[in-house]
């Protein structure tokens, strides 16, 4: 299975980890980096990369757990969450980046593994469109902030609206440029 996330950086949402098992039958073809691909790119390959892999697994880690854990135990919980959500059970996982979450089965670490190991660049896939769709949501419920521009990061835009507007519960309240818009308001 291929794991990767999504959403570390921003300052509001979830953060979204993916894990994916790959029918090497029924290959995929344009693979690569989520962040490499465009956005109608990465929504085509979405809807075929659930149609044709062996199983998949979206999860996520709340804005309360990212808060409370810090922002590397909740990716971990994330893509942990997302391994055990898996129908299939992998022989191995192989997660993009230099950490990997505590698993029962064997995990290896793959540097760049998102543009390298096609079930890996799968999981980016599923978990940044995931993680977009999300921000949709987002937006529609506070458009001032405009989360289906920046998803969440930290923007010039996000930043001047958070000064003007607060905090929204789905702000990560341990986040520096949050915590101090919560400290200047008391």
């Amino acid at each position: 299975a291929g794991v990767d996330e999504a959403g570390r950086g921003p300052l509001a949402g979830p953060v979204v980890a993916a894990a994916v098992i790959l029918d090497e039958l029924n290959p995929i073809l344009g693979l690569n980096d989520s962040k490499k691909l465009t956005a109608r790119k990465r929504d085509l390959l979405f809807d075929e990369i659930r149609a044709k892999a062996l199983c998949f697994s979206i999860a996520e880690a709340t804005v309360e757990e990212i808060d409370e854990l810090n922002i590397l135990h909740a990716t971990m919980l994330a893509m942990r969450r997302a391994v055990e959500g898996l129908r299939l059970r992998p022989a191995r996982v192989q997660v993009d980046g230099n950490r990997t979450p505590q698993l029962s089965i064997p995990v290896q670490a793959v540097v760049g593994g998102d543009a390298k190991v096609q079930a890996i660049s799968a999981a980016s896939i599923l978990a940044k469109v995931h993680r977009d769709r999300l921000c949709e949501v987002m937006h529609d419920a506070y458009p001032v902030y405009g989360f289906d521009v920046h998803k969440g990061y930290p923007t010039a835009q996000h930043l001047a609206a958070l000064r003007e507007h607060g905090a929204t519960p789905a702000h990560r309240r341990s986040f520096g440029p949050v915590k101090a818009v919560l400290e200047s308001q008391n």
